[in-house]
């Protein structure tokens, strides 16, 4: 068979014989595929993130062959199908390349031995961002991608989006909601690396041509919480955390100069907060490692919990090295 006959998974297949020179990727938007209905669409999330940023795709999937060790068995106890693995990887490759259908983004894909998350971990040292399904557990026999969504984001290199089955399931029927302008949502805790995201949030914003939304959460207090100082100035707090959204809000136009910028303080826990607030949203910004000036009374780290609960397309941006937070304000009890 010749390769102009050879379908795109096949192609896939014989380029991972060859051997992937995997340091010239570089400057890609990163997905990674395991057959499930969540990975597809997140991969037609990244397909329309890359028309936006006008950058390839790179279509990531990786299998595992069982290893079997002890001298309980014997030899020729269990034969696997190499071959079997790798017709059901080109055909899962296939199918992605025909969920894609006509476009002008360029799609590369990438076959590899190994375990899923370290594969994607590699690549995220190149890519402009990675994009998974949430709530993967894999359908090719578990030796594909399987769960990463929630380890990835944590190690990652470059940002990674989630993308809740439910939301890949929307788009697959409607596609036009991938074209959707709402607003980029993020939250903040005050600490640099949350800062790092609201830049991260408001590059996003700036390149749809949507606003940004700036969010605080203050989470409501009870009697049941003694230790709370009686005399908080709960009115006081509120204007210093304003006064700060205000000047977060002036430094992030410095960069971006044409970006409307809303700006929400709400009562209520973070996840909570961020969740309504992202309901209309394109997608939700957060940080990794979130720290509070004062525990629980701001947003803080919050990832997890939104990644679990969501309808919408989450990025979680890690810490990123960025000297335009030299220039950021400085954060009292919290800031936008």
């Amino acid at each position: 068979m010749t390769e102009s006959k050879k379908t795109f998974g096949e192609q896939a297949i014989d380029r991972r014989d060859e051997g992937v020179d995997l340091s010239q990727i570089s400057g890609e938007i990163i997905v990674g595929i395991d057959g499930s209905e969540q990975s597809y669409g997140a991969l037609q999330w990244a397909v329309n993130e890359a028309k936006i940023r006008q950058v390839p795709v790179r279509v990531v999937t990786a299998y595992s062959l069982p290893v079997f060790s002890g001298s309980g068995f014997d030899a020729g106890y269990s034969v696997v199908d190499e071959q079997a693995l790798r017709q059901g990887v080109a055909q899962i490759l296939d199918e992605a390349h025909a969920r894609v259908g006509e476009t002008d983004v360029e799609i590369r894909a990438t076959v590899e031995t190994g375990d899923a998350t370290g594969i994607l971990l590699e690549l995220s040292k190149k890519a402009d961002l990675v994009a998974v399904g949430s709530r993967s557990h894999g359908s090719f026999l578990g030796r594909l991608l399987g769960t990463v969504s929630t380890s990835l984001p944590a190690h990652s290199h470059a940002p990674t989006v989630a993308v809740p089955a439910s939301y890949g399931e929307a788009i697959a029927k409607d596609s036009s909601l991938l074209e959707r302008k709402g607003a980029v949502v993020v939250g903040s805790d005050g600490s640099d690396q949350a800062r790092i995201a609201i830049l991260k949030a408001a590059e996003e914003a700036d390149r749809r041509g949507v606003k940004l939304i700036l969010v605080n959460a203050l989470a409501p207090y009870t009697g049941a919480l003694n230790w709370v100082p009686a005399a908080v100035d709960f009115e006081a707090m509120y204007r210093e955390i304003a006064d700060l959204q205000r000047k977060a809000a002036t430094w992030i136009r410095g960069f971006y100069p044409e970006l409307e910028i809303e700006f929400k303080l709400i009562d209520g826990s973070p996840v909570q907060v961020l969740l309504e607030a992202g309901q209309e949203a394109d997608l939700i910004v957060v940080g990794t490692r979130g720290r509070g000036g004062v525990a629980g009374m701001i947003l803080g780290s919050t990832s997890q919990g939104v990644l679990h609960h969501t309808k919408t397309p989450v990025m979680i941006v890690p810490e990123l090295d960025d000297p335009r937070i030299e220039s950021a304000p400085e954060a009292g009890i919290s800031w936008g």
